[in-house]
């Protein structure tokens, strides 16, 4: 497949020894994992620490936070054993839309199965009991990665000392859902798209890129795109802002699949902690693990009052704010000032 040149030469796979149901209640055979590792398991098996990534991440979170890594820092790899895994239905290594279907012989596509932010969860945790981790320490993340941080504080109360869930909400506003399916629509308008059969050679390039364009958008914020941007005009005529969008766009296009793009947004849209069954503040109400829920200011995405109702419902959780004229991506900007939040919660 032509994301596997993308997977750092440290990235191992870990083969599921058995089928897995996902919460449809359809099964996947086959399933492999992609993960990266730093640092050494104790023998004990109760110093691990879990990185869950956002959207179009993958495993090799040193690439993409940094900064968090080091001594005394948040990820250490002399005192901690860290594991950061490639989600359920990427196309980064794990088990996803460009996977061969071993019905067919032919990769998913479209038909992958319809998979939730819970599923992803379950999955990792079934790669750690593969790696004899007995007990995490903390699991962080943001966005899709804090998603991801809230079910592995509801499903694993006994497994998950503390949890860092960063600019993202217990379950998907009408604002995101409707932001995610402008990009969808934009994928599924492309020529190549074909009801998601494109050939390999043939993506839908252009309506990938148009979603990622309308992302970025909403990644960021107004005084972020002034600052940097403002109405500068190029020389050959063209905003700033209207070039670096595109560039955006086509940089997507190189490392990411459209089927993939639509798989995991439709997933983040269904995301609930309820599981959309009962009263959702009763079930971030059974999330008692000591929590840091960081607010990013100036998040258009996901707003400050998704996080404050997570820290309001939640019993053990403190807010914290990432100050940033960045937008939700602050916390893939302000990274040293990120570290600085986390290290506080971990070493009061």
């Amino acid at each position: 497949m032509k994301y596997r040149h993308l997977i750092s030469p440290q990235t191992q796979t870990y083969q599921l020894p058995e089928p897995f149901s996902l919460e449809s209640g359809e099964q996947l055979m086959d399933v492999e994992v992609a993960y990266r590792c730093w640092g050494t398991l104790n023998e004990s098996g109760d110093n691990a620490v879990h990185i869950c990534h956002a959207l179009t991440g993958s495993a090799d979170a040193d690439e993409w936070w940094g900064p968090l890594f080091g001594e005394g820092r948040t990820f250490d790899g002399d005192r901690d054993f860290i594991v950061c895994s490639n989600v359920l239905g990427s196309c980064y290594g794990t088990t996803g839309p460009i996977s061969l279907n071993p019905a067919t012989g032919k990769p998913y596509g479209r038909a992958f199965p319809a998979i939730t932010v819970r599923d992803m969860v379950r999955l990792q945790w079934r790669l750690l009991q593969g790696l004899g981790v007995k007990k995490l320490k903390f699991v962080i993340g943001g966005s899709l990665g804090g998603m991801q941080v809230l079910e592995w504080g509801k499903l694993y109360p006994d497994y998950v000392e503390r949890i860092v869930s960063i600019a993202a909400a217990g379950r998907h506003s009408s604002w995101c859902i409707a932001i995610s399916e402008a990009q969808r629509q934009a994928i599924f308008a492309d020529p190549n798209w074909c009801n998601g059969n494109y050939e390999e050679d043939a993506p839908p390039t252009t309506g990938l890129a148009a979603a990622r364009m309308m992302a970025m958008i909403s990644y960021r914020a107004t005084a972020s795109f002034q600052e940097r941007f403002g109405r500068e005009i190029q020389e050959d005529g063209e905003f700033a802002i209207a070039s670096y969008l595109r560039y955006q766009g086509q940089k997507l296009v190189q490392r990411f699949d459209a089927n993939t793009y639509v798989a995991l947004t439709e997933a983040m849209d269904r995301h609930d902690v309820s599981g959309g069954e009962g009263d959702y503040l009763a079930a971030l109400g059974a999330i008692a693990q000591p929590t840091l829920v960081v607010a990013i200011d100036s998040d258009l995405l996901y707003p400050p009052r998704d996080q404050q109702e997570l820290a309001q419902w939640m019993p053990n959780a403190q807010l914290e704010w990432l100050s940033s004229p960045h937008g939700h991506d602050a916390f893939l900007i302000n990274m040293v000032a990120l570290n600085e939040l986390v290290m506080g919660f971990l070493n009061p």
